[in-house]
């Protein structure tokens, strides 16, 4: 699958669960919509994502993805500990000087 560098960064993180090595994909006010709800900032997007890990154990696996200049839209299958797993998620990057500057996730 063709995807930016950094966004198969992001999600090999994810998938080892490397909280630090997740961080690293962010730039440093980076914004993460989810859930209705909004994290900026790496401090808050830790939280956020040490959060979700432990509530629901979920695992990303990256389907398909689109890029279009320093957007990227990518569409995973969401599997873990919550109600309808699995699901397909949609993930809206936008990257700016090789860092993931926004990340909304849909369903």
């Amino acid at each position: 699958m063709d995807m930016p560098r950094i966004i198969n960064s992001y999600f090999e993180a994810d998938r080892r669960n490397d909280a630090d090595a997740l961080l690293d994909t962010f730039a440093i006010e980076a914004v993460v919509e989810d859930e209705g709800a909004r994290h900026q900032g790496v401090a808050s997007i830790r939280g956020w994502w040490v959060a979700a890990k432990k509530a629901t154990q979920y695992v990303a696996e990256p389907l398909e993805c689109t890029v279009d200049g320093d957007k990227a839209l990518l569409r995973a299958k969401v599997s873990g500990e919550f109600p309808g797993s699995p699901v397909t998620l949609a993930y809206d990057f936008a990257i700016k000087d090789g860092k993931i500057v926004s990340l909304e996730i849909e369903k």
